[in-house]
């Protein structure tokens, strides 16, 4: 059987005019901020590709000018163009970003957006909220202040109160939880108060009234309020919410089960009870009620039945959660919408705050001016309480203001505004849809300790990016060099444009993704985030790449050509065709120079400060595959006779290319002493080697 039912609603505001229409206007209006590791890409892009075209240019009129004839100058510019370009550049940073994001989805972080792991890597601020993220989220309550008295909250004397049936009244229908055979659904807090009711009551809790009406909590009233018609107990109207809001709505209290005055006297001592339970990190909410008759949600003139403080103990790992990013020099501050007592508790619990910690509250946050925000930031023990999610957007402006790169975790509708305009928006696995799509990584274990593990795989990513750079940059010299000796010192050309193209094309490519995997070094969470001004393509960087490295790699190549020209009884002056197999010996031997220097290059780009032998050199699976095709090639193109017809090669025998092992070891040797002495704080070392 259907009955009919006629219900009138009265349309108070449509779209945008709603709630949630505002919500959306506030994270419409924020602005997405670009990832940090795309500017820097685009400013390497732009300086490498400006050297290239300019040394193009200055090597085609070189040529011409020297009478090498304008098609062969024209072809090797366009040679030295492709030789100054770092092919492998988006592969490596596609693959280094895949495979840290692959890696954090293991430790239960859900990257939305590859570039967002770089950018948490270089994070100097994480505003983070308390519940369920640096907490386990599981609520219990542990203290009931009912009669003006404190108890233990599953205390048999909380039951004996004649004001035990009101308190468990609220708890039950003040309440959007709901009890199943094996459990509680709904939220934290509201799941612990039912159960306390229930099982304090020992399940004698009559069914669930009929609710007439509702006003649900928000972080503006910080209260709820339900209207439920009792049947012969009549309607009556129940109240939770933060002690000093129901307090401020209450006239009357509930003493041993008589309604009483409630006067200063009594505020002033129910105020110490519930700042006691604050001062001991518990969640503090007041239940009230009152008689009513409408459906109205009337707003004054409760009364004041009890206090109950609830307990969610830190997750284990946070403390040392903390205690890395403290080492790491990234500032962390919780922004929370409860008790400021109970923020501070927590957050000395956990390691967050030591000695004097300053805590603002919404209600003074919204007094402060632009400047006095900016000031409050400045104190390194500073924590947000009371705060609601439009305040939450105003801090991570302010500290975006002072040139932070800021992390912000939520998990509400509300959250979404300071989730987008954050540098990285960290979401809830457990929250709001709104929440998730927001923001550009969701923890799926609501974990506080994975997000400073996502912040050990940012940086990793950089350095690994940096260390490409400085791996595939370091072969343009001896692929330069010997282009300008070939004009101006009128000898054989000793390496061809085919041949570049197969070191930068080829044999390079692999090895240098290999880097884009290294494992994090030891240090990576021992040092400050890097500053936004530093840039991703530094001049220690050049330096070591192009005036040492490269520098000994065309040596290695120059001094290996010249053997083997010499060896073969050529001398200064004389002309070799390019089918002259001398000459093709010498142009081979050269290339494998450059190979074999290449492998040693590729060992040392992979650690900047720690020892090659402490990281294991085998520890790398891809560099390793690397270097196998990297002789792979190496022995195509010199012993395959179609490849060598394609490029101008000839074979080698094994002292040609043991020409070139001394300078390799002597790179390997080198770079491991530098190393040391970065390691020793070496002050010029460190002002000129360290990259």
């Amino acid at each position: 059987m259907f009955s009919l039912v006629r219900v009138k609603a009265l349309v108070h505001s449509t779209g945008m005019g709603t709630e949630i229409g505002g919500i959306v206007r506030l994270t419409k209006d924020t602005v997405e901020v670009e990832a940090p590791i795309r500017r820097e890409l685009e400013h390497f892009v732009r300086v490498i590709s400006t050297i290239a075209v300019v040394l193009g240019v200055v090597f085609f009129s070189i040529g011409t000018i020297a009478g090498k004839g304008v098609i062969t100058s024209l072809i090797f510019a366009i040679g030295i163009i492709v030789a100054n370009v770092p092919e492998g550049l988006l592969p490596t940073v596609t693959l280094s970003l895949t495979m840290a994001s692959k890696r954090m989805a293991k430790r239960n972080a859900l990257i939305r957006n590859l570039e967002s792991v770089e950018t948490l890597g270089c994070a100097t601020v994480i505003c983070t909220d308390k519940t369920g993220t640096l907490t386990q989220n599981r609520m219990r309550v542990t203290t009931v202040i009912v009669d003006g008295e404190e108890y233990p909250g599953w205390d048999p004397v909380v039951r004996e109160s004649p004001s035990f049936e009101s308190l468990a009244r609220i708890e039950t229908l003040c309440n959007n939880a709901t009890r199943t055979e094996q459990d509680c659904i709904g939220d934290a807090t509201e799941t612990a108060l039912l159960l306390h009711a229930h099982d304090m009551a020992a399940g004698q809790i009559h069914p669930t009234p009929k609710r007439i009406a509702e006003e649900p909590f928000n972080s503006e009233s910080r209260c709820m309020t339900t209207v439920c018609d009792l049947g012969a107990n009549g309607v009556r109207a129940l109240l939770k919410g933060a002690p000093e809001v129901v307090l401020d709505k209450c006239n009357r209290w509930l003493e041993n089960g008589a309604v009483q005055p409630l006067g200063a006297l009594q505020r002033a001592h129910l105020v110490n009870l519930f700042t006691r339970l604050a001062r001991r990190g518990e969640r503090v909410l007041a239940l009230a009620e009152k008689a009513a008759t409408s459906s109205s949600i009337p707003q004054e003139d409760f009364v004041f039945v009890a206090v109950v403080g609830l307990t969610d103990p830190p997750r284990p790992e946070v403390e040392v959660a903390m205690a890395r990013c403290r080492a790491a020099g990234i500032r962390v501050i919780m922004i929370t919408g409860d008790h400021a007592l109970t923020a501070e508790s927590v957050a000395r619990q956990i390691g967050l705050v030591r000695g004097y910690c300053r805590v603002v509250t919404g209600d003074e946050l919204r007094s402060l001016s632009a400047d006095g925000l900016a000031t409050a930031l400045e104190v390194d023990n500073v924590l947000f309480a009371r705060t609601s999610p439009a305040q939450k957007l105003r801090i991570v402006q302010a500290l975006q203001a002072r040139n932070e790169i800021v992390a912000v975790t939520g998990d509400g509708v509300n959250d979404a505004p300071a989730l987008k305009n954050a540098d990285i928006g960290v979401a809830m696995g457990s929250g709001t849809e709104v929440a998730r799509e927001a923001a550009k990584m969701v923890l799926l274990d609501d974990n506080f300790a994975t997000i400073v593990s996502a912040i050990e795989e940012g940086r990793t990513i950089f350095v690994n990016i940096r260390k490409f750079i400085a791996y595939i940059l370091t072969s343009n010299i001896p692929e330069i060099l010997p282009f300008i000796a070939y004009v101006l010192l009128d000898i054989p050309l000793p390496l061809t444009v085919a041949l570049i193209l197969a070191i930068d094309l080829g044999t390079d490519i692999l090895p240098a993704l290999g880097l884009g995997a290294e494992q994090p070094e030891s240090d990576v969470m021992s040092h400050p985030p890097r500053p936004r001004h530093e840039r991703l393509l530094t001049r220690n960087l050049l330096f070591m790449s192009y005036a040492i490295v490269g520098t000994i790699q065309a040596a290695a190549g120059f001094f290996s050509f010249f053997f083997v020209l010499h060896d073969g009884g050529w001398s200064y002056g004389e002309a070799l065709g390019s089918n002259n197999p001398l000459y093709r010996t010498a142009v081979t031997t050269f290339f494998a120079s450059v190979v074999v220097c290449q492998i040693a290059d590729v060992m040392i780009c992979r650690t900047r400060h720690q020892s090659l032998f402490t990281i294991g050199v085998f520890s790398n699976r891809l560099v390793l595959l690397g270097v196998f095709v990297e002789l792979a090639l190496l022995g195509a193109l010199s012993y395959v006779p179609t490849l060598n017809v394609v490029f101008g090669t000839a074979p080698l025998s094994w002292w040609h290319i043991a020409l070139s092992v001394p300078f390799a070891l002597f790179i390997l040797a080198a770079d491991e002493l530098r190393r040391l002495l970065v390691r020793r704080q070496v002050a010029p070392v460190l002002r000129y080697l360290t990259w």
